[in-house]
């Protein structure tokens, strides 16, 4: 695996557990009764930005370790999940 791909691979697992975490604990204006004029209800009151990005830095960097170990290991290789044939 070249650095570029390990780089690219991290940033899609942090993308999709960031994406995952966002709405954790969001509690947004209409639930708290304080609706910003000129802003939707739906809007988050406090998003704690700061806390989830540590959050899910830290998360993807373990998805990102195993993933990383089980590519170059060699454990599984593309032709394990041939299961039509194709590659033959």
């Amino acid at each position: 695996m070249t650095i570029t791909a390990a780089m690219v691979l991290y940033a899609i697992i942090w993308f999709m557990v960031l994406f995952i975490c966002l709405p954790i604990n969001l509690t947004t204006q209409e639930e708290a009764g304080k609706v910003i004029p000129g802003t939707p209800a739906s809007a988050p009151e406090n998003g704690d930005l700061r806390k989830k990005i540590r959050l899910v830095t830290l998360i993807s960097f373990v998805i990102w370790i195993l993933t990383f170990t089980i590519i170059v290991s060699g454990i599984f290789q593309i032709s394990d999940f041939d299961f039509f044939g194709i590659l033959d």
